[in-house]
Formats: C-alpha cells, sequence, structure tokens
C-alpha cells in the first residue's frame, strides 16, 4: 500500500523541480536589443514621420502636423496602457478569435520578472505600443493642411481602438488570421494596409484641399523632409529586424533585407520619375525609399537578399505609378500619397511574401530564415484572405469613426478662410517660422 501511493505521488513530488528546470531566464543579449529596437521605432514617428510630412506641407501648416504627431503618441501611450495592449495580446478566452481579454488591463500582472519568451513582458509591451503609435500617424498624411486638431486626435483615438487592436490580434495575437497561417513578420497588414486604407477613405470623405487639383503646392522644406526619411530608413531597422524579438540570424536578415528593398524602391521611383519628367527629383527617391521600405516590411523575415532587391524594384515601380493614378485620374487628394506609398506597399509586400517564402524559389526565397511550410498556392491563399479582411474590415470601420468624429466635433474640416490663413496660426496660435 505504501509503495502504490509512493509510486502515485512520485510525479506530483517532481512537478516543482521540473518546472524550475523549464523556466525561461531572461536572455540579456535579446532584451537589449528590443531595448533598442524599441527606441527606433519610436523614433521613427518622433521625430522622422514628424519631420518627413512637416516638411512635405506649406509651411502655414507645419506646426500642425508636428503637434498632430505628438499628440497622437501621447495619447496611443495611454491606452495601451489602459486596456488596448491587453485586448490586443492577452488571451481572449471565447473570443480568442476576434478579440484579446482584460486580463492585462492597466498592465495588470506584469512586472519586471514577468516574461514573453526570454525577453521582459513589459519590453514587449512598450516595443508593441511604437507600433500601435506610428501606424494611426501615418494616416494624418492624407487629411494634412485641413482638418481640425480636435477631430485629427478623437479620430486617432478611436480608429487606433476599432482598426488597429483588432487586425493586430486577428495577425499577431493568435487572432483567426493567425490561425489561418497569415504571415506579417513586421506589420504590412496590421500597420500599413490598416493606415493606407484609411488613409484613402479619409481623403475621400474629408474631400481636397482648396485649390487641389488645380493649384501648385508643393512641399514648403524638403531638407526637413530628406532628414526625417534618413530617421525613417534607419529606425525602420528597429521595425523590421526587431520584430524577431530576438538578437539572432534572423533578425540580422531582416535588417539587410529591409535596407536593400528601401535601396532599390529608391533607385527605381527615382528612374521612372527622371524618365517621365525628364529630372530626378529630391522628393521621389525619399518617397521611394518609403515604398520600399513599407513594401518588404511583411516580407522581411521570410525572404532573402534577392527577394528583397525584387520587392524593391516592384515596390518603387507600381507605387510610383499608383501615386499618378490616385491623383491624376481617381482626383483625390491624398496630400502626402499615403495610400500609393503604404497602402499599395502593403498589399503588395504581404502577397508577395505568400510566393517569395517558398523555399522553392532558390536565390530568391526565405534561404532558410523563417520560409513558410505551405505550398506557394496555399500562403498565397492565406495572404490573399489577411489582406481582404484587412482591406475591408479597415474601409468600413474608418469611414464610419470619421462620420462619428464629425458629429463630435462639429464637422472634421476647419472653415475655407481658416484653411486659406493656415493651421499653426488658426489652431495653435503659433507659427513654424518667425523670421524677421
Amino acid at each position: 500500500m505504501v509503495s502504490r501511493w509512493m509510486g502515485a505521488a512520485l510525479p506530483l513530488m517532481l512537478v516543482p523541480a521540473l518546472g524550475h528546470a523549464e523556466e525561461v531566464t531572461l536572455n540579456g543579449g535579446n532584451t537589449a536589443w528590443i531595448l533598442t529596437a524599441t527606441a527606433l521605432v519610436l523614433f521613427m514617428t518622433l521625430p522622422g514621420l514628424a519631420l518627413f510630412y512637416g516638411g512635405l506641407v506649406r509651411s502655414k501648416n507645419v506646426l500642425s502636423v508636428l503637434m498632430a504627431c505628438f499628440a497622437i503618441a501621447g495619447g496611443v501611450s495611454i491606452l495601451w496602457l489602459l486596456g488596448l495592449y491587453s485586448l490586443t495580446f492577452s488571451d481572449g478566452g471565447a473570443a480568442q478569435d476576434w478579440i484579446g481579454g482584460l486580463s492585462k488591463v492597466f498592465f495588470a500582472g506584469i512586472g519586471k520578472d514577468s516574461m514573453q519568451g526570454d525577453i521582459p513582458e513589459i519590453l514587449f509591451a512598450a516595443f508593441q505600443m511604437t507600433f500601435a503609435i506610428i501606424t494611426p500617424a501615418l494616416i494624418i498624411g492624407a487629411f494634412a493642411e485641413r482638418v481640425k486638431f480636435s477631430a485629427t486626435l478623437i479620430f486617432s483615438l478611436l480608429w487606433t481602438a476599432v482598426v488597429y487592436v483588432p487586425v493586430a490580434h486577428w495577425v499577431w495575437g493568435g487572432g483567426f488570421l493567425a490561425q489561418q497561417g497569415v504571415i506579417d513578420f513586421a506589420g504590412g497588414i496590421t500597420v500599413h494596409i490598416t493606415a493606407g486604407v484609411a488613409a484613402l477613405v479619409a481623403a475621400i470623405v474629408i474631400g481636397p484641399r482648396r485649390g487641389f487639383p488645380k493649384q501648385a503646392m508643393p512641399p514648403h522644406n524638403l531638407t526637413m523632409t530628406v532628414i526625417g526619411a534618413g530617421m525613417l530608413w534607419v529606425g525602420w531597422f528597429g521595425f523590421n529586424a526587431g520584430s524577431a524579438l530576438a538578437a539572432n540570424g534572423s533578425a540580422g536578415m531582416a535588417l539587410l533585407v529591409t535596407h536593400i528593398s528601401a535601396s532599390a524602391g529608391a533607385l527605381v521611383w527615382m528612374l521612372c520619375e527622371w524618365k517621365r519628367f525628364g529630372k530626378p527629383s529630391v522628393l521621389g527617391i525619399v518617397t521611394g525609399m518609403v515604398a520600399g521600405l513599407g513594401t518588404i516590411t511583411p516580407a522581411s523575415g521570410n525572404v532573402g537578399p534577392m527577394g528583397a532587391l525584387l520587392i524593391g524594384v516592384l515596390a518603387g515601380y507600381v507605387c510610383f505609378n499608383m501615386t499618378q493614378i490616385v491623383k491624376k485620374r481617381w482626383q483625390i487628394d491624398d496630400s502626402l500619397d499615403v495610400f500609393p506609398v503604404h497602402g499599395v506597399g502593403g498589399i503588395l509586400g504581404s502577397l508577395l511574401v505568400g510566393v517569395l517564402a517558398s523555399p522553392d524559389l532558390g536565390i530568391f526565397s526565405g534561404q532558410g530564415f523563417a520560409g513558410s511550410n505551405a505550398s506557394i498556392a496555399e500562403q498565397f491563399s492565406a495572404q490573399a484572405l489577411g489582406v481582404g479582411v484587412g482591406i475591408v474590415y479597415t474601409a468600413i470601420a474608418t469611414w464610419l469613426l470619421l462620420k462619428l468624429t464629425g458629429v463630435i466635433t462639429g464637422g472634421l474640416r476647419v472653415s475655407a478662410e481658416q484653411e486659406t490663413e493656415g493651421l499653426d496660426l488658426v489652431l495653435h496660435d503659433e507659427r513654424g517660422y518667425d523670421i524677421h
């Protein structure tokens, strides 16, 4: 009898020892890298995107863009703490396919010793927060120079909660798109498609700037734009390579392919512009760089250098031509080309990973770096599903949120007289430049 009891109890007696043996320990190298990557991704928004967009608008509106980027960064950060992180990455129980739960509201239960893999969970939460910050900030480029600050802020915060969080959960939080095998290494669907589609819808709903398309509205400070573009290029290494969540070969490959695609996108856009207009422009080369970065993002953990070169070439060519279509053929005033660059780039990259991640493509494939195990047909179908869901859900939700925001703020736009005077003085009582 005693021997039988001892035999039954022995496994239970060993559980604590086994649990201790399997306990995940903090990896200092990985933690140091994600700390760095988190800073780099925030650096993309502040000051990178703020300067990039700020230089592209007219001088009378430069501060309105910088103000929006700062306010969005602060507002999204607070919402991330209050519940958006929990809804994105915690277990949603019966609703897990669609949304996370509330177990980590206010970061409950996340202490300095809580782990996500082999890095602190609090660091993982901070890293993901920077993605949530930049996504709505991208959208403001579509309706720059004509929307009330109150409307911009309210819409951006509502949009983050209603659009970004569910889509990020579906793809990264174990939701139904993740279960379908959708690959989105660093945000082609969750960041670029959602921001790009929202930008297109916003530009249509809000309407064009006064004088569009007959009046020329050139960037007021391309030097500022180029500085911001350089910051985006560097920061994107944290965006893509940081998404490996480790300091390893996958992160190294993601960093390299990010750079290759950005380089190819910049040069191809420059050549397209040179051929069409007779001269290459600084604005063109930096916009092509951003197109290359956005397009490689979903595939950055799954393709090799030659795959990245192909993606960058296609990004520069396709996104350049889409800017011409949106503004000249469709007559849509997407002020800073958010949809042609980010939306189209995100769609293109998300679909291409369904092909280029296959090891059957030799030098163009993932070369063993987290390549897909599915067939090309299966993976492409999964990617198409993710792209389609992202587009449809974002378009519908964005339209509804714009209408709601308009009701809350008594209209989305400033008056015609205020638009002519400039948002800096009208909304903030300040000037970007005060030269005597």
